[in-house]
Formats: structure tokens, C-alpha cells, sequence
């Protein structure tokens, strides 16, 4: 170029990102323009952005990416855990200018555009994951196009008469409005009744890996309904919200347990069989949310590095089996995050019931919890063999 000629590089577009307490960051515009509102939460994952933007559990929450460089591999078709992206805003520091992976059907940029997410870059990631890490999740904004031009006072306002996360439940903006069915790839067991809280779709693929004709249902599903599908089990899935906004949830899987039915949770679910079980609930200062969090699992000993994404947690003693509130017989916490003693799984011992609070099927890793899926078609085949010699 003549260094006389005057550069056409576009003067980036601004964008703010408020936070309920006051501070605000400036950056660029990135991904559709306008306001989102949410819980601003950071995910630390240095890979599968795609994965973490298809979950249906972030619904609600603005996402910060920890890793500096998002954006690289573009987005597919194959990897989306869900139909759409759920994530209420995005926060990345540097996304990338070009997509240079051979399975990349389209960019993230333009994918945001497409399902209406507001997100906003260059600005500095690491400063706002340290102040959420010192002051605990909160509401925020983000603001751009016009929007980025209003008043820093009108801002504020708008954050803070948005909804906190404590008291929602969202289950029905990401459930599916009516069943779905995944058959068996393996060889079959029998139908499981899936509650559909924000299931991910590799979930899905792992238990129909297992013989389970899967049968996803709406958040809705009654006891009468699970039961027309003559299921040999029961799952809950991830999803996002607060656990004691679900009552309706809770009160069918006391139904299930009931039934004398063999349950899993994962995520959202082991929360709710906490409840189930008579346990309370609480929030996390600022959760986790990544792909390398440490849990024990206490019957083997193992140490495994797991894949999360929750913001509550079940309060119960962490060390010797314990009656359960409800009247469920013995009950044990599982497994433990070693990072902070955070209840990572629970397993009931005089009932066919187990949870995790982390994501055994775990898009895009690690991969160390997987077997949880074979523990629960062994439970299940397990129950099905006793129920066959008591009749």
C-alpha cells in the first residue's frame, strides 16, 4: 500500500460488558448486535467452544472463555450437543479471523449471528475471570450497536432488574416439545425413560451405546407417561436453572424410585435426586465450569479428570453412608471434587438409584468418567435379572 493512501480497515464497532456491581469493560462487537442479559460465568476449557455453546445447560448465562484464542476450527455440523447455541452472551478475548479446520462448515461468527447471540472481544478475559473468581457470579450486559451507546446509568439499570439465577427454573426453554426416540446400537436391553432438562446429544449416543432404546420426553413427562413406555430405567439429564425451582421434577423421581425403577442423573439430575432424596441444595460462589476439574471417586480411589458445567450443588456429609431425609434407606456421597469437597455424585445403597454431578459423556473431553455409563447398564441388567428370579 502508498503510505499516502488512507487505510480502509473498518474502525471496529464498540461494545460494553457490565457487570450488576458497577464495573464495565470496553471492547469490539462481536457476534449479533444489540443487549443480552444473564449470569456472567466463566468456562475454562481450552478446546470444544462448539460443545460448550450447543449445551443446553448454559442457557441464561453469559459465557467467558478463559483460553485467549477462540474461533480457530470454526463450527460443524457434527459436533453440536443440541439444536441450536443456548448460551444467553459470549465473552472472548481474541477470536480468529479465518477458520482453518477441514471439518468446519461455517465460522462462529457467523453461527452467533445466525441464533441471535450478543457477544463482545478484546477485552481482557483474565481480569474479568479474576474479579467473578474474587466477587462470585453475578448479572450482566452486554451492550452493543446502538445499544453500546446508552447511558452507563440506564445500563446498570437494565443488569440489575435482570432475573438472578438463584429461583429460575428453565427447563422448558431448552426441553423438547415432544418425545423423541434413539434406538439401541448395541444389544438392546429395553427402553429408558429420559427426562429432557437440556440433555446433550452425547449423552444420547452413550446410553443408546448401551442397549437402551432411548426415549427422550419433554420436561412435562408425568409418571403415567413414563410408565406407557414400559422403561427398564430412568434417566435425568444436565440442564440449567436453580434445582430447588423444581419441584414438579422432584416429586416424579420420588414416583420413579417408587416404582422400584433403576435411576441415573447426571449434572442437573444429580441435583434433583439429591432433593428426591431429601437433600438441600446451594449455589456455588462461582461454580465449574471446564474440562479439567480433579474428582475422587471414593469406591476406587481413582482420581479423574472430569468435565463440568454447574453452578449448585448438594449439601450432604461427605464421609459415612447416611439415612436419607425421605425415607430411601442408605445413602452415600460417591465421588468428590477435589478442588473444593463439592458433592460430585451420589449412590443410594438400599435402592437401584446413582448420580453424578459432571458429564461422564464429557464432548469434547476428557474421557476418564465414561464407565459410569457401563455401571449403569450393568445396574440395570443387574435389576432386570433379580426382578426375573423373584417372579
Amino acid at each position: 500500500m502508498n503510505p499516502s493512501t488512507p487505510s480502509t480497515t473498518p474502525t471496529p464497532e464498540k461494545a460494553v460488558l457490565v457487570l450488576e456491581d458497577g464495573t464495565r469493560y470496553t471492547g469490539r462487537a462481536y457476534g449479533a448486535r444489540g443487549t443480552t442479559l444473564g449470569e456472567v460465568v466463566f468456562a475454562t476449557g481450552m478446546s470444544g467452544y462448539q460443545e460448550t455453546l450447543t449445551d443446553p445447560s448454559y442457557a441464561g448465562q453469559i459465557v467467558l472463555q478463559t483460553a485467549p484464542h477462540i474461533g480457530n476450527t470454526g463450527m460443524n455440523d457434527e459436533d453440536p450437543e443440541s439444536r441450536r447455541i443456548w448460551v444467553a452472551g459470549y465473552i472472548v478475548r481474541d477470536p480468529s479471523r479465518v477458520v482453518s479446520n477441514w471439518r468446519a462448515t461455517t465460522s462462529l461468527d457467523d453461527l452467533l449471528v445466525r441464533d441471535g447471540i450478543v457477544g463482545i472481544s478484546g477485552i481482557d478475559t483474565r481480569a474479568v475471570t479474576r474479579h467473578i473468581r474474587s466477587a462470585g457470579s453475578m448479572r450482566g450486559g452486554i451492550f452493543s450497536g446502538d445499544d453500546a451507546a446508552l447511558d452507563p446509568d440506564e445500563q446498570l439499570r437494565r443488569v440489575t432488574a435482570a432475573p438472578e439465577m438463584t429461583g429460575q427454573n428453565l427447563s422448558a426453554a431448552v426441553s423438547v416439545p415432544s418425545a423423541q426416540v434413539t434406538p439401541a446400537t448395541g444389544e438392546r436391553i429395553g427402553n429408558l425413560a429420559v427426562l429432557d432438562l437440556g440433555v446433550k446429544q452425547a449423552t444420547i449416543e452413550n446410553l443408546a451405546a448401551r442397549g437402551f432404546d432411548v426415549h427422550v420426553l419433554p420436561q412435562t413427562a408425568t409418571i403415567d407417561e413414563i410408565r406407557a413406555i414400559e422403561p427398564v430405567a430412568v434417566f435425568y439429564s444436565n440442564g440449567p436453572g436453580d434445582p430447588a425451582a423444581s419441584d414438579g421434577h422432584v416429586s416424579l423421581l420420588r414416583e420413579v424410585l417408587d416404582d422400584g425403577l433403576p435411576f441415573f442423573g447426571i449434572c442437573f439430575g444429580n441435583q434433583l435426586l439429591g432433593r428426591a432424596l431429601g437433600l438441600g441444595t446451594y449455589k456455588l460462589p462461582f461454580g465449574h465450569r471446564g474440562i479439567n476439574q480433579p474428582v475422587l471417586d471414593k469406591a476406587t480411589g481413582r482420581v479423574e479428570i472430569t468435565a463440568h458445567n454447574h453452578g449448585f450443588a448438594v449439601d450432604a456429609p461427605l464421609d459415612a453412608p447416611f439415612d436419607s431425609p425421605n425415607g430411601y434407606g442408605k445413602v452415600e456421597v460417591s465421588h468428590i471434587g477435589l478442588n473444593d469437597r463439592v458433592v460430585e455424585g451420589l449412590r443410594a445403597l438400599d435402592i437401584p438409584a446413582f448420580s453424578v454431578q459432571y458429564h461422564p459423556e464429557a464432548a469434547a473431553g476428557p474421557h476418564d468418567a465414561n464407565y459410569l455409563f457401563d455401571r449403569f447398564r450393568d445396574l440395570v441388567v443387574a435389576h432386570l435379572s433379580d426382578k426375573k428370579d423373584n417372579n
